[in-house]
């Protein structure tokens, strides 16, 4: 069983600023999908939307998600561990927090079908058992659902599970936009079993949990502090994510792209995160521009919700309805748009509160009844 090293758990600010820059690419790429609304025939496309398309699905994709998903691990350690420290059990207390974040995700689903918080919420849960593991264990099982287990098995016997019920799902979803409340309804009726189900068929479910354990192991291991060795462990994290992106970028996968493809983005996210952190390490200039995303990473549930407002009603039926009118090149930059407008808001909120509204809310409800 895993004990506590008693090493002060200080403020990690480049993991905020990754958190902020991870927020940044799920607004971008939500906008260029349009908030999960598809249409044909759009109004005002440019010869550009395809190849700005593959690129920000190749940067932002699954990749953005997954930095969220490592540092929503590591804050669950800092936590935990904090905790510990203090001769306290952590798990009902964080077992409540994954209530309270359900419940916001259930706000959220109101707006944007495409929630994750309830997802995260559940399977957050998970993160429970996994802190008493000892080390070792704990990276086997990681290892394990990095790899894809589900989609080795489904290989291996031939066993193909019918996805028809997500799809029907979306065609549910698509025709519920009219008016908000409609839309509303619609959302909670098929967005959260939906949104799961995607998850599920594209290999989310495992990988989302292993990146919330390699995120407690990377905390374990102090990783994202200038301390020991950890900038040659970054380097070697750099050197083989590197070698790997490249290898899969002139690799055609295939039959096998249900199981390479959610690979290769984990090796993609970890590029861009083992570069963040040993450039913010290693250069000043970096480390102050890059660090003016740090409170919009520390408001990222604030962010999220915003966004699913904001999204909703640009690209809506029962609202702007930019769904069919803009294309992806249009998108993005409406998607830009949002981010400045988002920072901007947020940076007012910040020279008063230390946190933003929704994780001020989030932190008193955590700890009501404790004392803290």
């Amino acid at each position: 069983m895993y004990k506590t090293k008693g090493l002060k758990n200080s403020r990690i600010e480049v993991a905020d600023a990754l958190r902020g820059l991870a927020v940044a690419g799920i607004i971008l790429f939500h906008s260029v999908e349009h908030f999960n609304t598809f249409a044909r025939g759009i109004r005002f496309t440019l010869p550009c939307d395809g190849t700005v398309f593959k690129v920000l699905q190749a940067l932002l994709s699954g990749k953005m998600y997954g930095i969220f998903a490592i540092l929503f691990g590591l804050s669950f350690f800092i936590m935990r561990d904090n905790q510990e420290q203090k001769g306290k059990d952590f798990s009902l207390r964080f077992a409540w927090r994954m209530v309270l974040l359900f419940l916001f995700g259930v706000l959220n689903v109101c707006f944007y079908d495409g929630d994750i918080l309830i997802t995260y919420a559940i399977l957050g849960l998970l993160l429970i058992p996994a802190g008493y593991l000892n080390t070792r264990w704990l990276w086997a099982i990681t290892i394990l659902l990095l790899v894809q287990p589900l989609e080795i098995y489904s290989h291996a016997v031939g066993w193909h599970p019918d996805s028809g019920w997500v799809n029907m799902g979306y065609f549910k979803l698509m025709q519920g936009h009219d008016t908000f409340w409609h839309s509303a309804a619609t959302n909670l009726r098929y967005g959260i079993t939906t949104t799961l189900g995607w998850f599920w068929f594209h290999g989310r479910i495992t990988q989302t949990l292993g990146l919330f354990y390699l995120g407690l192991l990377f905390g374990r291991m102090r990783l994202f502090y200038n301390e020991g060795n950890n900038l040659r462990t970054w380097r070697v994290i750099l050197v083989v994510s590197a070698v790997l992106v490249v290898a899969g970028a002139f690799t055609s996968f295939g039959s096998y792209d249900d199981l390479i493809h959610p690979i290769w983005n984990l090796a993609i996210l970890m590029l861009i995160l083992a570069a963040g952190v040993l450039l913010w390490y290693r250069f000043d200039g970096f480390r102050s521009v890059f660090g003016k995303l740090g409170f919009f990473g520390r408001m990222s549930l604030t962010n999220y919700l915003l966004q699913s407002i904001l999204g909703s009603f640009i690209f809506y039926q029962w609202g702007l309805s930019m769904y069919n009118t803009l294309g992806t090149t249009w998108s993005a930059l409406v998607g830009i748009g949002m981010i400045a407008f988002q920072y901007w808001l947020l940076s007012m909120w910040a020279r008063k509160h230390e946190r933003g509204p929704l994780e001020g809310l989030w932190r008193r409800l955590t700890w009501i009844g404790s004392g803290n």
